[in-house]
């Protein structure tokens, strides 16, 4: 690390020995890639096994955006889509800016557009993360493979990487930008400002949530430098360019979409009414299910006491969400939601205790970390959490993994930086038993990635069996989005519009229905009616509203994910009648 010369652009700091990278074990600099081609292998080998599942959540937005700009490259949104029950602009519609999406069309040139090619093709961003991971967890503890693999196993990392949306892909690249402006600060190379600056910028444009990584490396280095100097520059360029891109946007759609995207959660939280208490507690079981290594290692972390009285607050915080004791929102905090709920009780209060307790424990991490070193790294460590846990609590449009999902190399590194201190007091066991509770971690992440999959393919399947029951007839229409519309408009059926409803006498209705989530409006249709009910097998599910897991989205969710048997996926095929 250089102390001497100062760059032109960058100031000297007096104390920066003080704030440098532990010594890293890998060993002699020729071996440095040894590391990297682990956890390259390791990578591919969680994710390669899901390369060919159906699309599913937001993946067709994504596509769809990419397909349009192969004609109009210039123009992504300029199209129409019926996701909301009625057609509106893609520009309204769509909460993300298009950077994902350029490069699904980019890779499709190559691959094509099916599902495994595109899968494939979203490895890259994944193996960019991990190794990326790595890297920046060297500045941060000893054992940074320990922090990218408790990071990988992960079921918000595995689940999330599976698809073709925007999460993996923007936070590989917040990883990359801090790791540049950390080593631009340590080497006192402008340059390697800039970069982070433009790698800062197209995380914002993959995702808006990577802007925040401007206040936070700000917060950083203003901590570290104790001065503002010329650093503070490099980082107006991402917020210039957003400024641009709202003008941009607004002068091509009408409508600013970083502040439309703004308003739409904001409009939406406020259609939930759910209590800043509900919120903290079921951002809090999110998180502690998504980060599940903080949960499976909690014994090695923490002292019995310690561990008694964090069981005994999530008992407590689960029995206040359990018995509707704080609002949960119209849909979560409905009757169908508590009926469907207190039909699996058993199940879904031990696993809401035990992930409260988790996300619990990464909160006293984020802290304890802080009160014990005092020092920039930490400070960077407990506003990344902290920020990211406050978004996705309170503002944010709903709870889901996809939000929780930035914190998550944070807490990979602090787990690292915790378990180093306990093992140098340890026994021989130490090691053994943490290796053995990060396999357990990815063995219930892959099942649950396993789970998630089977879930997407069996929408896939009801739609072809939708198809096949209906061919010959072109006047086939359907309720739902998500994959199912997806596959459903492959095969040439149209959106049900509820505003302008085109359908007549003799038509087939394809409806998916659930005893909550979607509502079950098969009722308000007359005609015959034939049932399609596809078993899951997986024992597990990111979705399920009887069961209380919403992998994606907290409507009618309090877990972000269930072990248990899972309800059949059910669908209606109705032939209108007069």
């Amino acid at each position: 690390m250089k102390t001497g010369t100062s760059s032109s652009l960058v100031s000297p700091e007096p104390s920066l020995i003080r704030h440098s990278r532990p010594s890293s074990p890998d060993g002699a600099h020729g071996q440095d890639w040894v590391p990297y081609l682990s956890l390259l292998a390791a990578t591919l080998l969680c994710l390669m096994p899901f390369s060919g599942r159906a699309f599913s959540t937001d993946d067709p937005l994504f596509i769809w955006t990419a397909q349009h700009i192969v004609q109009h490259p210039l123009d992504p949104y300029g199209f129409r889509v019926n996701w909301n029950k009625t057609e509106a602009p893609m520009s309204d519609v769509t909460q993300n800016p298009p950077l994902t999406s350029y490069y699904i069309a980019g890779a499709a040139k190559f691959v094509g557009w099916s599902e495994r090619a595109l899968h494939l093709a979203f490895l890259f961003p994944a193996i960019a993360l991990v190794l990326g991971i790595y890297r920046l967890a060297k500045r941060f503890t000893r054992s940074p493979v320990s922090a990218a693999i408790a990071i990988l196993l992960t079921p918000a990392l595995i689940i999330s990487a599976c698809s073709v949306m925007c999460d993996p892909m923007m936070l590989a690249l917040w990883i990359w930008a801090a790791i540049l402006w950390f080593e631009g600060l340590d080497s006192e190379k402008s340059i390697y400002l800039a970069a982070s600056a433009l790698l800062i910028t197209a995380s914002a444009l993959t995702k808006y949530f990577g802007a925040a990584l401007v206040p936070l490396l700000f917060a950083y280095t203003f901590a570290r430098r104790r001065r503002l100097c010329s650093w503070a520059w490099y980082l107006l360029l991402p917020v210039v360019v957003l400024i641009g891109y709202e003008f941009l946007t607004a002068r091509v759609y009408g409508h600013g979409l970083l502040t439309t995207a703004m308003h739409f959660s904001q409009n939406r939280r406020l259609w939930t009414h759910a209590s800043k208490g509900a919120r903290t507690l079921v951002t809090l079981s999110y998180l502690g299910g998504s980060a599940l290594p903080a949960l499976l290692l909690a014994p090695f972390l923490w002292s019995r006491k310690q561990i008694a009285l964090a069981t005994l607050a999530s008992g407590v915080a689960a029995i206040f969400v359990m018995r509707g004791l704080v609002r949960l929102g119209l849909t979560a905090g409905s009757p169908q939601a508590f009926a469907a709920r207190n039909e699996h009780w058993p199940i879904i209060s031990i696993q809401l205790v035990l992930f409260i307790a988790g996300g619990i424990s990464v909160l006293a991490l984020a802290i304890s970390d802080y009160r014990r070193e005092r020092d920039p790294d930490s400070l960077f460590l407990l506003l990344w959490v902290v920020g990211s846990f406050w978004f996705t609590a309170y503002l944010n449009w709903t709870v889901n993994v996809r939000s929780v999902l930035p914190m998550i190399p944070a807490v990979g590194i602090l787990l690292a930086r915790r378990l180093e201190k306990s093992n140098d007091n340890s026994t021989r066991r130490f090691k053994p038993s943490v290796a053995f509770a990060l396999v357990v971690c990815g063995v219930a992440s892959l099942w649950l990635a396993r789970a998630d999959t089977e879930s997407a393919n069996t929408v896939r399947t009801a739609a072809s069996l939708v198809h096949e029951k209906t061919a010959g007839n072109d006047n086939v229409a359907f309720l739902g989005h998500s994959g199912f519309q997806f596959y459903m408009q492959s095969f040439g059926a149209r959106p049900y519009d509820w505003t302008h409803p085109q359908t007549r006498p003799g038509d087939y209705l394809a409806i998916p229905y659930s005893k909550v989530w979607p509502e079950d409006v098969t009722s308000q249709f007359r005609g015959t009616r034939e049932n399609i009910e596809l078993p899951m097998h997986g024992y597990a599910s990111t979705t399920s509203s009887e069961l209380g897991a919403g992998f994606y989205h907290s409507y009618w969710s309090i877990l972000p994910y269930t072990f248990g048997p899972v309800p059949s996926d059910k669908y209606a095929i109705i032939r209108l009648a007069q």
